[in-house]
Formats: C-alpha cells, structure tokens, sequence
C-alpha cells in the first residue's frame, strides 16, 4: 500500500495532544483521530478533526480495524491503562510505528513490551518535531 494513501492516527486526549492535531492541520497531513467515547469524538470533532475512528477499548471482540489504511500511529498518554489498550489495538492495524508521548518514565518498558516502537518523554508536552514524520 501507498504511504501516501495511509493516514496518520492520533489519540490526543491531552492538551499536548491537541496541539499536535493542530500542527499537523497547518501542514496539511492526512490524519485520522482516534476516540474511545462520544464525548471524546466530540472534543476532537470541535478540533476540526474530519476523519475520527471511535473505538471500545473495554472488550477485546470490539477492536475492529478502521475502515482506513494506518500508518504511522501517535497515542498521548492521559491514563496508563487505556494506552496500554491503545497500544494492543493499534499494533494490530499497522506495521508503521507507534509513538507513545507520556509525562512519566516510569511505563515506557510496558508500552514498548505491548508493541509501540517510540516512548517519548515530555514533561512540556512539546513534541512538534514529531510532525516532521508526517511530511
């Protein structure tokens, strides 16, 4: 498949999260945003986010792959345990890679164990260089 053809996924629950969506509308990538409940859909739906994906992240039998090609997949940690799912999930849509941006250090060697292939520490949330990956 086409990188071109694929689309950028991000779940961006967090204020670091949003500023990335924001940049990567600047730039004109192709995304997609990935919620887990209508009230996030909503949030990133008043982000200007056109494309989003909601998932159940509470039952296994629920994790259908998007009706999209994936490729690269940024996931900005609110909670632990719901990126821990996220992680499980999204591995199995891409071979791209999957960046996780967390304020601790202290899950980065479970997220990399469920498959993401980036844990990136901000303790500013300022992660604008990732963008430069989506050109």
């Amino acid at each position: 498949m086409d990188v071109q053809e694929e689309y950028v996924l991000i779940c961006a629950p967090t204020k670091a999260g949003e500023q990335f969506i924001k940049l990567l509308k600047m730039k004109g990538c192709r995304f997609a945003g990935l919620a887990n409940n209508p009230a996030e859909k909503q949030r990133l739906a008043e982000l200007g986010v056109e494309k989003i994906f909601e998932v159940d992240t509470r039952h296994l039998n629920t994790w259908l792959r998007p009706p999209f090609p994936v490729g690269r997949i940024y996931l900005f940690e609110s909670s632990v345990a719901l990126c821990c799912r996220y992680v499980q999930m999204c591995r199995t849509w891409t071979s791209g890679p999957i960046s996780v941006i967390t304020t601790s250090m202290r899950p980065r060697l479970v997220y990399k164990g469920l498959g993401a292939d980036n844990v990136i520490y901000s303790h500013s949330g300022q992660v604008s260089h990732l963008a430069a990956e989506c050109e």
